[in-house]
């Protein structure tokens, strides 16, 4: 596997995580939005992720049959961003203009909490990204050095 290919699985990684931090910020931000262009609460949104082709275990597998699979397309992707189908929180809230005829409110099904936690779990997967680019990037710098 080539340092720029290694470089590209960790770009993509970055690409990912960052996605991840988006979405979550856009959950806190509309953890209150009861009516959405479409007239419906918010519904918290989720962002689904998948290895590029080859995987890794589909490079072992070639590896252990001593054939090479040329990894350059490797890496992650976010396949989609979902919404999430869990049900609405109702709230008791008569004086709300979106309460319905029980004066019960339908809030979006986000709980701030695993939003942090997702935020948080995005941030150390996009840290980790950075040490392996910059680490990568240092033993390229390295073995160039040693060539002089």
């Amino acid at each position: 596997m080539s340092f720029l290919s290694t470089l590209n699985i960790s770009g993509s990684g970055m690409t990912a995580q960052r996605l991840r931090l988006d979405v979550a910020a856009d959950n806190i931000a509309n953890i209150e939005t009861t009516r959405t262009e479409d007239g419906t609460p918010y519904r918290r949104k989720m962002v689904v992720l998948e290895a590029k082709e080859p995987t890794f275990a589909q490079i072992l597998e070639s590896a252990a049959a001593g054939q090479q699979i040329n990894p350059a397309g490797s890496g992650v992707r976010a396949a989609a961003v979902v919404d999430d189908e869990t049900e609405l929180k109702p709230v008791y809230d008569p004086d709300h203009p979106d309460a319905d005829e029980n004066g019960y409110v339908q809030m979006p099904n986000i709980d701030l909490v695993k939003e942090t936690s997702d935020a948080m779990a995005a941030s150390h997967a996009y840290q980790a990204n950075i040490t392996a680019f910059n680490t990568t990037r240092q033993m390229a710098q390295s073995a160039l050095e040693i060539g002089r």
